[in-house]
This record gives structure tokens, C-alpha cells and sequence, in this order.
């Protein structure tokens, strides 16, 4: 599952959620520090890992 990072707008905490792709278009984000409802997402690097050997 992949892992989104998000900044609150209200408080300007950063905090990671993993979820599915389906799930983080439906489901409704809220800080864990202030509950503010409205967490503007974060752009990072990722990491995929695959079973092919290189």
C-alpha cells in the first residue's frame, strides 16, 4: 500500500498515512494533531520494490 504525506493548513503539522489508492480518493483526512479537516498533500520521493531481480 502506498504512503501519502500531508501538511495540516490550520496547525502546519506533517503527518503520514498509508492507504490504498481507491481509499484516499473517498476518505475524508483530518489532522491528528488539530483534527482540521483540510491536510494539503506533500510531495516526496517513493520507493518501489519489484520481484524482478536486477
Amino acid at each position: 500500500m502506498p504512503s501519502y504525506d500531508f501538511r495540516c493548513v490550520e496547525c502546519r503539522k506533517k503527518f503520514s498515512l498509508t492507504m490504498g489508492i481507491k481509499e484516499r480518493a473517498t476518505k475524508r483526512l483530518k489532522c491528528p494533531k488539530c483534527g482540521a479537516g483540510k491536510p494539503e498533500a506533500v510531495f516526496t520521493t517513493f520507493f518501489a520494490k519489484t520481484s524482478r531481480k536486477s
